[in-house]
């Protein structure tokens, strides 16, 4: 993990020291409401439906024991709402929770009742740790994410966690790039396969080395998901390392020039990238053209300071191991006739890992009676005293709202196995139906129209059954409360969109859509099926939808692979055939 300088160190002390005098001349009445907002949302404090929520960072999903056991403290001791405003937004809605923290599908972990007099303590808290809230919300560069494979996978190129640091170091606090025209996010990938969403940011970086083993970034600009959910495009196929902060500057230079400004739905660069096209792409080259030759390159990389920043990223001693694979092979082979529950763990839940003697193990937070990515302060405890006994105290957020231990020695998976399974950790759905993506939805959000978590739980409760589940196979589930689509509906293969229809709840189901990883294929959004259905319908699409996939797959064939073959026609007609069952059922009472 990166280790903090004393610079670093300092940094979040006199942010947090800055925001407590901030809060203070709130409280005493010397700040208005307006002049505290920008300054508590540029430290991640939100005002949400009933209370602030706070988001933390979590550069590129990297979380250490202690980091998580703070988290924790912050869930069980300030995670507590003003008594008479939670009562009374009990009374409208059932799923209410406090003393959770929320891992979100960027990486990040939110708190939702907070008062906001607290926040102070909150902020010197998360400083103690080298963590913070810059930077996650506002119109600036946000959080910078990866793969949460990042460093162990067995397919990864290059390790892009020391770009991530270089590129967090650049934009935290970047002058020219405080209040652009909207927010602006980028995710990195260093493997062969895309696990980092990259095409639905507005910039993607894939790491890659040329045919010479050089390493360089292809860069992908104008990806996004929103009301007009777009496909970012390739604008450079290779670019030599050095350069990527000088490349970044200019892209996000023409994006601040002629970002639109006046409407905030259509300030997002891809719909810039979208209008301008080839014209944008021209105005970066000629941007950067005149960094690199008038301006001098003030941003390019040295080997000298990749090396530094690659020195935090080494892999940590945990002692020497002998080649396991026979061995291990051995133990699981033992351990998988004995149970097949541990089985269908190691198949679902265990990864492949650069180094064969570990393995990359995801602990699942979805589960019955939960909102996905939910988890309790005492959860977070015992996931830190996991990560401390089995992953020399190293976590990763995932982008589907779970945590993974990134460095799990073979022969200790079944002793570990046992002990998430006592914890309620160890459910093997990692990819299945219900390890679904939700939003927080109108349960927390202001801006949402409908609630998530009541229909992530529907499902979940319908899908109970660990056979079903892995019979049905990979299926990535997504839900959103609104079109802003913090739920990724559009690249589920199954998206649900909660919509406003007079003042009632209604969920919009679509198919087909795509992340851009191995499973899915080629990033896509998913395509509607029809009008909307009221909550009590939704699970019965989805089952409708299921059945056909059960009838039409080929073998062991997947949905989305069953979905590209034969198309949407069957699987809408099944949709809509349950709004005219309800329909005529109604008629007849």
């Amino acid at each position: 993990m990166y280790q903090y300088t004393k610079f670093d160190i300092d940094f979040l002390h006199t942010r947090a020291a800055q925001f407590r005098d901030q809060l203070n001349r709130y409280t005493s009445g010397n700040l208005s409401e307006e002049e505290f907002l920008p300054l508590r949302l540029q430290n991640g404090w939100y005002v949400q439906r009933y209370a602030p929520m706070l988001r933390v960072a979590v550069p590129y999903g990297e979380l250490s024991s202690d980091q998580l056991r703070v988290l924790a403290k912050i869930a069980r001791d300030y995670d507590k709402p003003n008594e008479d405003v939670y009562l009374a937004a009990k009374e409208k809605q059932g799923y209410l929770p406090i003393g959770y923290a929320h891992f979100t599908t960027r990486q990040n972990v939110q708190f939702n009742w907070i008062p906001i007099e607290k926040s102070a303590d909150v902020m010197d808290l998360l400083a103690s740790v080298n963590m913070h809230g810059i930077q996650t919300s506002g119109n600036c560069i946000r959080n910078i994410t990866t793969d949460e494979r990042a460093g162990v996978g067995h397919d990864e190129v290059v390790d892009p966690r020391p770009f991530c640091e270089i590129l967090r170091q650049w934009s935290t606090l970047h002058p020219e790039f405080a209040y652009l025209p909207r927010k602006f996010k980028i995710a990195v990938s260093g493997a062969q396969e895309d696990r980092a969403a990259t095409f639905w940011h507005d910039v993607g970086l894939h790491v890659r080395r040329n045919e010479d083993g050089v390493i360089g970034f292809r860069v992908l600009v104008g990806g996004g998901m929103g009301r007009t959910p777009v496909i970012a495009r390739t604008i450079r196929e290779f670019l030599p390392w050095q350069e990527i902060l000088n490349y970044l500057e200019a892209i996000v230079r023409v994006y601040n020039r002629w970002g639109r400004r006046d409407n905030k739905y259509k300030a997002r660069i891809k719909i810039l990238v979208k209008a301008e096209s080839d014209r944008f792409i021209a105005e970066v080259e000629e941007e950067y053209k005149q960094i690199i030759e008038i301006d001098g390159g003030t941003h390019t990389i040295t080997q000298e300071e990749l090396d530094r920043m690659t020195e935090s990223f080494v892999p940590p001693s945990l002692g020497c191991r002998t080649d396991s694979q026979v061995k291990v092979a051995r133990i699981l082979r033992a351990a998988a006739e004995d149970d097949i529950a541990f089985s269908r763990w190691v198949q679902q839940n265990v990864a492949p890992h650069k180094d064969n003697n570990f393995r990359i193990v995801t602990l699942s937070f979805k589960r019955l009676g939960f909102a996905p990515g939910d988890a309790t302060a005492n959860q977070l405890v015992l996931a830190a005293d996991l990560a401390d006994k089995f992953s020399a105290g190293e976590l990763r957020v995932t982008h589907d709202q779970n945590l993974v231990l990134p460095w799990v020695a073979c022969d200790q998976l079944p002793e570990l196995w046992r002990e998430a399974e006592k914890l309620g950790l160890a459910k093997s759905n990692i990819r299945l139906l219900t390890d679904m993506i939700a939003c927080p939805g109108g349960d927390f959000c202001a801006l949402a129209n409908a609630r998530s978590i009541p229909i992530a739980q529907a499902i979940t409760e319908r899908y109970q059954d660990m056979d079903e589940l892995h019979d049905l196979g990979e299926i990535d589930l997504h839900i959103s409360g609104c079109i802003n689509s913090c739920g990724h509906h559009h690249s589920g293969h199954i998206g649900i969109l909660g919509v406003d229809k007079d003042g009632l709840e209604w969920y919009q189901i679509s198919l087909g859509g795509s992340d851009g990883s191995i499973l899915s294929g080629i990033a896509t959004p998913g395509k509607v099926v029809g009008p909307s259905f009221n909550p009590t319908e939704v699970p019965d699409v989805i089952e409708a939808v299921l059945n056909i996939y059960r009838q039409e797959r080929f073998g062991k064939e997947s949905f989305i692979n069953t979905f590209k073959r034969i198309g949407i026609d069957k699987f809408k007609f099944a949709a809509n055939n349950v709004r005219e069952m309800t329909n005529s059922n109604t008629d007849s009472d």
